[in-house]
């Protein structure tokens, strides 16, 4: 333990850092109209994921070994990783950016929980858990409905109401999709880094090989990334700033903090997308909205401050090296 904290809350605080990045993006991505959604995804994540891979290539090189002994969660993460922003950036554009937003996000933490139930043996479901999870949930549904998107459709005429209703439905399942990818390269990362890879090479791997799958559609979907000034800088933005420096954070969280509470952290992503849509974009959120921001920090301040009875030894092992 160092100055009260302890390595759990230290990672907590780390994930909560990157998912405060993470929440401008929207924001970001919205002073560059001209940039296909799909895209923006497959540049941000694609060129922070080489930049990851560059500034992990010596722990890279140091653990090529233990990596290869795990080629096919490798793998299988990097192609997770890769569907992950094409799903994400597609639900927003289907389902609205609240909806898509809050379904890919709020649905990762109940997928990481099921695939450490499934896979992680030492994996153990707390009432603790379990009542931050259910409080953000209703918290992130709350938001989703205090959103001007919910009414946009209410209001609108039948035929254009029902293509809505349809054009959300599969956003929606976009959303399960990526939260289910978000999820399951998470848990990878984690898994990999209880047996023993260091978690810079964990991320850096998974996003190097994801990066790989990404930038060659740029050749279909990256037009008008450099198109003028703005373009570029919100480009530059989104790969510099939440991908690579909000990976290198949340890399460093996943030390200490299990995939499935570490998804549940990330809830912080849309309340910040929320209050900057109204500081800076000005749409309204009604009360019910900012009530469910209030319940989504009771869940993160209910994770932020728990304290595990131990640290795995692998966990202390890559943190130390």
């Amino acid at each position: 333990m160092r100055g009260g904290f302890t390595q759990y809350q230290y990672g907590a605080m780390a994930i909560l850092f990157a998912s405060v990045l993470w929440g401008t993006t929207g924001v970001a991505a919205s002073f560059a109209p001209g940039i296909s959604p799909l895209g923006i995804g497959a540049f941000a994540m694609g060129v922070g994921g080489m930049m990851l891979a560059v500034l992990a290539r010596r722990k890279l090189k140091a653990n090529v070994a233990n990596l290869l002994q795990q080629k096919t969660l490798l793998l299988l993460s990097a192609l997770a990783l890769a569907i992950y922003p094409l799903a994400f950036y597609s639900s927003m554009r289907m389902a609205g950016v609240a909806v898509g937003t809050v379904v890919s996000i709020a649905s990762a933490p109940l997928f990481a929980a099921l695939l450490e139930c499934l896979f992680s043996k030492a994996f153990h479901l707390t009432k603790r858990w379990l009542i931050s999870v259910l409080i953000g949930l209703i918290g992130i549904a709350l938001l989703a409905y205090g959103e001007p998107h919910a009414t946009e459709i209410a209001a609108s005429g039948v035929s254009e109401e029902q293509v809505a209703q349809q054009r959300q439905v599969w956003g929606i399942a976009l959303g399960l999709l990526a939260g289910l990818t978000y999820a399951f390269y998470s848990w990878a990362a984690r898994t990999m880094i209880d047996k023993g890879v260091h978690s810079q090479a964990a991320m850096g791997s998974i996003f190097g090989l994801g990066a790989m799958v990404l930038l060659p559609s740029l050749f279909f979907t990256g037009d008008n990334l450099f198109s003028s000034p703005g373009n570029a800088l919100v480009s530059l933005y989104m790969a510099l700033i939440p991908m690579t420096l909000g990976y290198i954070a949340f890399g460093y969280g996943l030390r200490h903090v299990k995939a499935s509470s570490a998804s549940l952290l990330t809830l912080m992503e849309p309340v910040v997308a929320a209050v900057l849509a109204v500081l800076i974009i000005g749409e309204v959120i009604s009360p019910m909205g900012w009530f469910g921001m209030l319940l989504i920090m009771l869940c993160l301040i209910a994770q932020a401050t728990e304290k595990p009875p131990g640290v795995p030894v692998a966990i202390e092992r890559s943190a130390t090296t």
